[in-house]
């Protein structure tokens, strides 16, 4: 190659295209770490707003398929924080350690889909959870990369996950088995057993997070797959899902997370984070948060003064200001395949 550890395809892509990534060999990386491959090719299509990529449902709005690759830089930092752009399920999840370097530092082989850890914003403590890397499990790995366990689920796209302090996992589903109604979310007491289901109002459960008191919120599409945005919250002690009305109209289901003081949703069509404050079943929209630079966050993560984007439209991956928005302050540069989500946690 002339140019070590770097592999530039060339080519535009298209949302909706068969999209035919570039083949080459990628030079052993450093620290005796490899670049995992790309998928040769990404077919993307929608049935009503839902994308699939691949036959697979997934929950970013759009996407530029085009892989990225940069030279794996060795951790050789001091730094027990760790950021994760988790790439399309099945594949890996790229590990940066943000501020100390912008460049990808390793890898979990076999990973994809949208993470969580076990705090409600900011840095989980010494562990992440991984919704995606196969269809029907839920996987949890000790930072920065070791699979501890799994949980399985019967259901065969799994969307979102989120934790509470006491340490349940809920798991959200996209779609159902054979492509069936979906909606549902799954949580696991103590991220133990084999779960209980709750039935939501939404057709289709894209992402989701608990808030400070331990009410649990998700959005999606209901309605049918045509249809418009919808919040849902199963209060603390509940076990039915109620609607919640929103001050605003969202365009496209994004991150649902708290944030130190608010209810947060993000919008992947306009690239904004709502803030919202919750009294019954009425979220009022509190301020508006807008990012530049950003295609397609399929996910984002908020850590104190900062939001992480993975960026499904872009490729790649983003940190941006929080809640300040505007332009991006750094971009992260890696290996990518279609990023769906991200976390982040220190060891």
């Amino acid at each position: 190659m002339n140019t070590p550890g770097l592999l530039k395809c060339a080519g535009a892509v298209v949302a909706l295209a068969i999209v035919s990534a570039c083949g080459s060999a990628l030079r052993q990386a450093q620290d005796d770490m490899t670049i995992a491959p790309s998928a040769a090719t990404l077919n993307a299509t929608y049935v009503g707003r839902t994308l699939f990529v691949n036959g697979r449902p997934v929950t970013a709005a759009r996407l530029n398929p085009l892989p990225r690759y940069a030279e794996l830089v060795p951790d050789k930092s001091k730094s027990k924080n760790y950021e994760y752009i988790i790439n399309y399920y099945g594949t890996y999840a790229s590990i940066f350690s943000y501020p100390k370097s912008t460049a990808m530092i390793g890898q979990i082989t076999g990973a994809g889909g949208q993470g969580c850890t076990n705090v409600l914003y900011g840095y989980g403590k010494k562990i992440i959870w991984n919704a995606g890397r196969t269809n029907d499990l839920i996987s949890e790995y000790k930072v920065p990369d070791k699979l501890i366990k799994t949980l399985s689920l019967d259901y065969t796209y799994t969307s979102s996950c989120a934790m509470n302090t006491s340490g349940d996992i809920a798991v959200g589903i996209l779609l159902g088995n054979s492509y069936s109604a979906g909606g549902q979310v799954v949580i696991f007491k103590n991220a133990s057993g084999s779960g209980t289901v709750y039935n939501t109002p939404l057709d289709e459960e894209f992402f989701d997070g608990y808030d400070n008191q331990g009410n649990l919120f998700a959005d999606g599409f209901t309605g049918g797959r045509s249809s418009g945005f919808a919040l849902v919250e199963l209060p603390k002690g509940s076990s039915k899902f109620v609607t919640i009305k929103t001050s605003n109209s969202p365009g496209f289901p994004g991150s649902v997370q708290w944030d130190g003081t608010y209810l947060t949703v993000f919008d992947q069509y306009t690239s904004e984070t709502y803030q919202y404050t919750v009294s019954g079943t009425t979220a009022t929209l509190k301020n508006t948060v807008q990012y530049t630079g950003a295609s397609d966050c399929a996910q984002t993560w908020i850590v104190k003064g900062l939001l992480y984007c993975g960026d499904a439209g872009n490729d790649g991956g983003e940190v941006f200001n929080y809640p300040a928005g505007g332009s991006p302050t750094a971009v992260l540069t890696g290996n990518f395949d279609t990023p769906l989500g991200v976390t982040a946690a220190k060891k």
